[in-house]
């Protein structure tokens, strides 16, 4: 009880500072759907596993979701319970939120390569207000690559802080993500080999050529360079 607590008010919080359009009909732990998203873009702006959100709201893949629909981002154990039944105009109950069970591949092996040529300029940091990834500088225009086989779940502009941003999925536990681009090369739902060029490098926050690249296990923030191979 004390964890779902925690977690709704974390959650809470982002919702309230993200300000983003989440306080709807359903209220507090719901998110109203911009016809940008997907379920994996969703999940990597609230640092969620995207199993779990999909679990959450009874979604089975290809987890497509549509503008204007409502998501649950926290455990439906742990909403808080509504003031009175709601009831829509047609006088129809909603129907509650169906659970589905996902069954994640674990054993399947990633190989990594680097997305791109260039020196480390940052790299990972746990801290509250640290970098979840790694920037390698390098010049705008330069080739990025898939760092391993897999299926682009987002390619877009959609989320703030990571400008033209691609989002591929490898398997169930990992996704990489490819931040700051100039040119996507790439479109949701395209497979892509390990050494695919799917983008072109571009400017990053403070103006400079760099790639910002996230590796997620399980929708949480890894080091990259603990999985990346070591650099002659």
């Amino acid at each position: 009880m004390y964890r779902g607590g925690l977690l709704f008010a974390v959650l809470f919080s982002l919702l309230a500072c993200s300000g983003l359009d989440v306080h709807t009909r359903r209220g507090p732990g719901w998110y109203l759907v911009k016809p940008t998203d997907t379920l994996y873009s969703i999940a990597w702006r609230y640092g969620l596993d995207y199993r779990e959100l999909a679990r959450w709201n009874g979604l089975s893949e290809p987890y497509q979701v549509q503008p204007g629909e409502q998501l649950l981002l926290i455990e439906p154990d742990t909403l808080p319970p509504p003031p009175k039944t709601e009831v829509t105009e047609t006088g129809h109950i909603p129907p509650k939120v169906v659970v589905k069970t996902l069954t994640p591949d674990y054993n399947r092996v990633v190989r990594w390569r680097w997305p791109t040529q260039g020196m480390v300029i940052n790299h990972f940091s746990n801290n509250e207000l640290g970098n979840r990834g790694i920037d390698i500088a390098g010049s705008v225009g330069q080739p990025v690559y898939s760092v391993a086989d897999g299926k682009v779940v987002y390619s877009g502009n959609g989320l703030a802080d990571y400008g033209d941003l691609i989002i591929v999925k490898h398997n169930e536990t990992f996704l990489s993500a490819y931040a700051f681009n100039s040119k996507r090369l790439v479109a949701e739902g395209a497979s892509v080999n390990q050494g695919d060029q799917i983008a072109e490098m571009g400017l990053g926050k403070d103006k400079q050529p760099m790639l910002h690249f996230q590796i997620r296990k399980e929708g949480r923030p890894v080091d990259p360079e603990d999985y990346l191979p070591e650099l002659k």
